[in-house]
């Protein structure tokens, strides 16, 4: 049996704070605000640290993006060292969200590639496209599991945080689902924005997957799998088809409802595809974590 975690979200902060020149003229002056109104809050260090303490003693951990909170130098050398501290890049799988490519310097200069590149090395090297992250999708393969790294990860304008695949890293998805070694194992599809959103589109074109259905029309060509997302900061699992499609929630979050408190998820594989899935949330009184079910939702919202 294979093990696999997923976290999500860990916006993590810069240790060194940050500088006014980081913020004027550009999108980070409202990611700002908004960490200083609403999410330094709820960000908890120490709800971070024990989850991925846990998290690490599976087989493999995977991480659906939005690892820094506003794409500074300083929190990606901090999330890095986070990483290196546990399970490390062999072992671990990271995708970059929204938040990793704040503005469209950050992606001109690769700066998720230059820290991260480790995390995202494929298996199956020369089958990826070039998109603002680098060259996705990338495979590991990993017991029984092909574990499939895509970017919906673009800069935006202030207020939008919409995502999207294109159409050349969905030509690129098709031929590595038909390469003989991910055929023969798992899928396990990794995207920071949601796949399945049943809301109206302004709103998808605003925060959600804005090519969601035809990423979706890739999707329906699997018989098993699963599809693993972040975004939301809440754990929400659904069906498309015979795939279980499963958020995680924020991985530092402190929030009384245990669908939106820090934790992970936990899932089973063998070659049949997953077998068990769980997740594992810290206790508010106790900080240690603690085993819930992943609800199941007709639609992912």
């Amino acid at each position: 049996m294979f093990s696999l975690a997923h976290i999500s979200d860990t916006h993590v902060l810069s240790p060194d704070g940050v500088h006014w020149r980081e913020l004027l003229f550009n999108k980070r002056i409202t990611g700002w605000a908004n960490t200083r109104v609403r999410r330094s809050r709820v960000y908890r260090r120490q709800h971070l640290e024990a989850v991925l303490d846990a998290a690490s003693r599976a087989d493999h951990l995977v991480v659906t993006g939005d690892v820094t909170n506003l794409a500074l130098e300083g929190e990606y050398r901090e999330a890095r060292s986070l990483f290196d501290r546990r399970k490390g890049p062999a072992e671990t799988t990271i995708v970059p969200g929204n938040h990793d490519l704040y503005l469209p310097s950050i992606s001109r200069e690769g700066r998720f590639e230059r820290h991260f590149g480790p995390f995202v090395r494929s298996d199956i090297p020369g089958l990826g496209a070039d998109v603002a992250a680098g060259s996705y999708p990338f495979v590991r393969l990993r017991g029984p599991a092909a574990i499939i790294g895509l970017s919906s990860a673009v800069p935006r304008p202030p207020f939008v945080a919409a995502g999207l695949v294109g159409e050349g890293q969905l030509r690129a998805l098709k031929a590595v689902l038909e390469h003989p070694e991910v055929a023969r194992r798992v899928p396990v599809i990794l995207v920071h924005h949601p796949p399945v959103d049943a809301r109206r589109r302004l709103l998808r074109l605003r925060d959600g997957l804005v090519d969601a259905a035809s990423l979706r029309l890739v999707l329906a060509t699997l018989t098993r799998g699963l599809v693993l997302f972040g975004h939301l900061h809440a754990r929400v699992r659904c069906r498309l088809g015979p795939l279980d499609v499963v958020c995680a929630s924020g991985a530092a979050l402190d929030h009384p409802d245990d669908s939106v408190r820090a934790g992970y998820n936990l899932y089973e594989l063998d070659d049949r595809g997953a077998t068990g899935m769980e997740a594992h949330v810290v206790d508010a009184a106790t900080g240690a974590l603690r085993r819930i079910e992943v609800a199941t939702r007709a639609e992912c919202t």
